[in-house]
């Protein structure tokens, strides 16, 4: 059995697949999936689980080099953007590395997830509550 934090087989089966800039989302419920990405839908409800819980989950799992948001979570949903900033500052912190930070509009946003090998669509029911998680090397 895995001894880490993230018991999802698929989530860790596309995590160990990942190389140096493939992507992941991490959704809301209501961002579009496309048809070509393998979807992992883990909403059970609303708010469950959520995007946070979700997103620190696989960053205990995945090597980050670069994430990407949409810059209309500021104004939409700034309690979530900042708690988002806090856990890249954490992520930072104890891996000692940089993030970058990349923000686009939301339409460029949804055109960047035909591009990423998983979306994982989460429970939350927040605007703008979608991050692209990009794999850096550990190396």
């Amino acid at each position: 059995m895995k001894k880490g934090v993230l018991i999802h087989s698929e989530i860790s089966y596309v995590i160990s697949k990942l190389g140096h800039g493939d992507s992941i989302v991490i959704a809301d419920s209501g961002l579009p999936i496309p048809g070509s990405v393998q979807r992992i839908d883990l909403a059970l409800t609303e708010g469950i689980p959520s995007f946070m819980q979700v997103l620190q989950a696989v960053l205990s799992e995945q090597c980050v080099e670069e994430m990407i948001i949409a810059h209309e979570i500021k104004d939409k949903n700034a309690k979530l953007y900042h708690q988002v900033l806090e856990v890249i500052h954490n992520y930072e912190k104890n891996g000692n590395v940089k993030l970058k930070v990349t923000e686009v509009s939301h339409e460029e946003f949804k055109a960047e997830t035909q591009k990423t090998k998983a979306i994982i669509r989460t429970g939350e029911y927040t605007p703008y509550a979608n991050i692209i998680l990009r794999s850096g090397v550990v190396f």
